[in-house]
């Protein structure tokens, strides 16, 4: 009994493993065309985001396949006389199977083959150099300092005016008797005295005591070398934006002649700047045309836009690689004709359903995220060399700070020196404490216990 069951076992076994995947089915043909990251070369095999989602999509469906790039290197459009080139010619033609790529699904190309759902989205965008697309500050004369430097300066500003008037204050040197001389650095010419250096016009009085001469001395040094920071720089903004222009958006693009800009010759983004009837979309479209600044790629169009003067127009989503790998590039914010990328069968094909539930559920996996973050993947992180801004920083003169804070301090400490070095004169003359003596003469030049000359004439009497 169990020998007449078990061949009947092993030809339903055989049935059931053999069932979807027929022994005469047929190897697909896939064209494609190569466009970074969904199909690049490495070595003598190709590599990328289309060929991951085709090796996913054959295991889902359950088909073999064999790849090939399109002969004429276009996506597809039509001729003058009707005929489909590119991927899209060698599907109606029936020249290949799929057609696997960043196609973009149009209602001219859905009339001609069958596509399924969209496995990407995007929209229409342009990239530039950064320089181009910074947008112009109405304060331009701030801009050789950032903002963390402004705050540094005004900071320096008043630490160095508090400590002119500390030290002229504290020292003998300057303020002899503070009971009948006037106090010529009071805080207020303090501030004055410092404004001057910084507009390299003196304003006097000058420091006699030698500690207010290392302060004016450091911050004469410290103003002359900011100033000559700050004209460089600002020298450098002027020469670089003789020619600058702020580009965020489509129209800024079409109302400015200085940078010239263009996108494939043929593909769904020139089609759409040729139908629009937004009139902005209709202007960009003629220059293209009159002044033929198309291209044939997108290398093409990377490679100009970084040579400066261009902007390259194109679906947002190739745009980004194209930032993420060339740091000085930027994509604007406007993007607009969203649309997306799907693959193309002929007519009628079988495939189509099929392909479709597969990528909704690589879709609902999150598959085809892990798959847009693998090769979407930003070289630019933490790079600080392609910076476009040239305001300079504080840590790019911290030295700078560093020498007048040191200053600074040398000075405050040369006039403490100066009225001990009086004190101690004092003490000994009147055989007193050298503190007491210190004290005394703190609280005479700050205003808290001064004593005015009759009361120590009477004090003096009854000793």
């Amino acid at each position: 009994m169990k020998m007449k069951v078990c061949p009947v076992l092993l030809v339903l076994v055989a049935a059931l493993s053999s069932w979807g995947t027929p022994a005469d089915a047929k190897e697909l043909t896939i064209t494609t065309i190569k466009q970074e990251p969904y199909i690049m070369s490495k070595g003598s095999e190709l590599e990328g985001y289309c060929i991951d989602l085709i090796s996913e999509l054959a295991k889902k469906v359950g088909f073999k396949y064999k790849l090939q790039l399109v002969k004429d290197n276009r996506y597809g459009a039509l001729d003058s006389s009707g005929n489909w080139n590119g991927m899209m010619g060698e599907i109606v033609r029936g020249e290949a199977d799929l057609a696997v790529a960043p196609l973009t699904l149009t209602a001219a190309r859905e009339q001609y083959v069958d596509m399924t759902t969209p496995f990407m989205q995007t929209g229409i965008g342009f990239i530039l150099r950064k320089d181009m697309a910074s947008e112009e500050s109405s304060f331009s004369l701030l801009s050789p300092f950032s903002t963390d430097m402004w705050v540094g300066i005004l900071v320096a500003f008043l630490l160095a005016g508090l400590t002119l008037f500390l030290v002229g204050r504290i020292s003998p040197s300057e303020w002899v008797e503070p009971e009948t001389d006037e106090h010529n650095f009071t805080l207020l010419h303090s501030f004055w005295y410092i404004t001057g250096a910084l507009t390299l016009q003196g304003a006097g009085p000058h420091p006699k005591a030698l500690s207010g001469r290392v302060i004016s001395a450091i911050w004469w040094l410290f103003a002359v070398l900011l100033l000559a920071c700050y004209f460089g720089n600002l020298n450098s903004l002027l020469h670089s934006n003789s020619k600058h222009v702020s580009i965020k958006s489509f129209e800024d693009l079409a109302n400015q002649e200085v940078i010239d800009y263009g996108t494939f010759e043929t593909g769904s983004t020139a089609q759409f700047f040729k139908n629009s009837n937004n009139a902005v979309y209709r202007r960009i479209y003629e220059h293209m045309e009159r002044k033929k600044s198309f291209v044939t790629s997108m290398e093409e169009g990377i490679r100009r836009t970084q040579e400066g003067n261009f902007a390259f127009i194109g679906e947002a989503v190739s745009l980004d690689l194209a930032v993420a790998r060339y740091c000085k590039l930027t994509r604007s914010q406007e993007v607009i004709s969203m649309r997306a990328y799907t693959i193309a069968a002929p007519l009628g094909s079988p495939l189509v359903k099929n392909l479709t539930i597969a990528i909704l559920q690589l879709s609902e996996s999150g598959e085809l995220t892990y798959l847009r973050d693998k090769w979407w993947a930003s070289s630019c992180v933490g790079s600080d060399s392609d910076h476009v801004s040239v305001a300079l920083e504080p840590h790019s003169l911290r030295g700078l700070f560093l020498l007048l804070g040191l200053g600074l301090g040398i000075g405050l400490l040369l006039a403490l020196l100066e009225l001990i070095t009086r004190a101690r004169s004092q003490a000994k003359d009147g055989k007193k404490s050298c503190c007491s003596v210190l004290t005394s003469e703190l609280n005479q030049r700050f205003g808290r216990g001064q004593e005015s000359p009759e009361q120590d004439s009477s004090d003096k009497n009854k000793a």
